[in-house]
């Protein structure tokens, strides 16, 4: 029995009506053509405080949208992360949702007087689809992909979700519409092939 990929995109732009909204409903349109179940988190739209305000001393109660968004992220065999890249980083509203959400008993656990901790994510895979104002290969080569680090490796992998893929779109301040269209092309059919 061939059973549905379960795809959960999350959007980390701040701005619901930017070129990564764009990208990421393309990647949705493909992988539901390509016969996946897709669930859409747009952090834009959530009510929540990004500011983890005491740290791990004590634990926030976590809000309704934030405990929804875990449970797409919990359902999903892939996950899907579309975000532009400021500053070499995340967007702080995306950054807050994953100091949030990715916390100790949820995303992986520490073991008692060890070093190491278990991966609670096991058994999932990711794509970065992020969005560049400079040549991939600049940011790659010159600034070592501070983003790309901190999301797939500190995170995700961190977490037990391996592979982690990652597609860089851009240069997007100068891009044309009919670059945009390619990318958005390229996208969809990242997608449709549940990739």
């Amino acid at each position: 029995m061939n059973v549905a990929k379960k795809i959960t995109i999350i959007n980390g732009h701040p701005r619901v009506s930017s070129f990564n909204t764009a990208l990421a409903e393309a990647y949705s349109r493909g992988a539901i053509a390509g016969g996946a179940q897709v669930r859409m988190i747009t952090i834009a739209n959530l009510d929540f405080s990004p500011n983890l305000a005491n740290g791990y001393h004590k634990r926030m109660d976590l809000e309704p949208d934030l405990l929804a968004a875990w449970e797409h992220i919990r359902w999903a065999d892939h996950l899907v992360w579309v975000h532009p890249v400021w500053w070499g980083g995340l967007p702080a509203l995306m950054k807050g949702f994953i100091d949030r959400l990715f916390l100790p008993g949820l995303a992986y656990a520490y073991r008692k007087d060890s070093i190491f901790w278990d991966k609670l994510l096991k058994g999932r895979t990711a794509r970065i689809i992020t969005s560049l104002d400079q040549p991939s290969f600049i940011y790659r080569m010159l600034f070592g992909r501070p983003s790309v680090n901190q999301l797939k490796k500190a995170t995700l992998e961190f977490c037990g979700v391996k592979p982690v893929k990652v597609t860089y779109v851009g240069i997007i301040r100068s891009s044309t519409e009919k670059q945009r269209e390619n990318w958005l092309a390229k996208v969809e059919n990242l997608g449709k092939r549940r990739r």
